[in-house]
């Protein structure tokens, strides 16, 4: 597994396993074969395509796109919506969305400690 701990500026495209300990300040998509902790932040949105699996411990600023195929944990801070359009997604009792849970499609779970609009849950 890749860590990366510093800044890395611009969209990111990943289709491996990083442990992203630092910040990107753009969008990430996450593809098929790409498995990503994000422990730092991101300063974009983040789109997990099929195949794609992330746990967010950190902060994101913009939103979570969750597509057919692709598994997300939220424990950490989504500071936009949280859209599952047919995957999985879980947000778990440590985790907080300041936008909106949207469930368009797939398996969405919120823990009941999670922080998220009431109407989401």
């Amino acid at each position: 597994m890749r860590e990366e701990r510093g800044q890395l500026g611009g969209n990111q495209v990943i289709a491996e396993a990083v442990d992203l300990w630092g910040s990107i300040s753009g969008n990430v998509t996450v593809l098929d074969g790409g498995k990503v902790y994000v422990r730092g932040a991101i300063y974009g949105h983040l789109n997990v395509e099929n195949g794609g699996r992330v746990h967010v411990y950190g902060n994101l600023q913009g939103n979570l796109t969750v597509e057919e195929g692709a598994k997300v944990i939220v424990s950490g801070v989504v500071g936009g919506d949280a859209v599952n359009n047919g995957g999985r997604m879980f947000i778990d009792g440590m985790g907080k969305v300041l936008g909106r849970v949207k469930r368009n499609g797939g398996e969405t779970q919120v823990d009941d400690y999670a922080k998220v609009n009431e109407a989401d849950r």
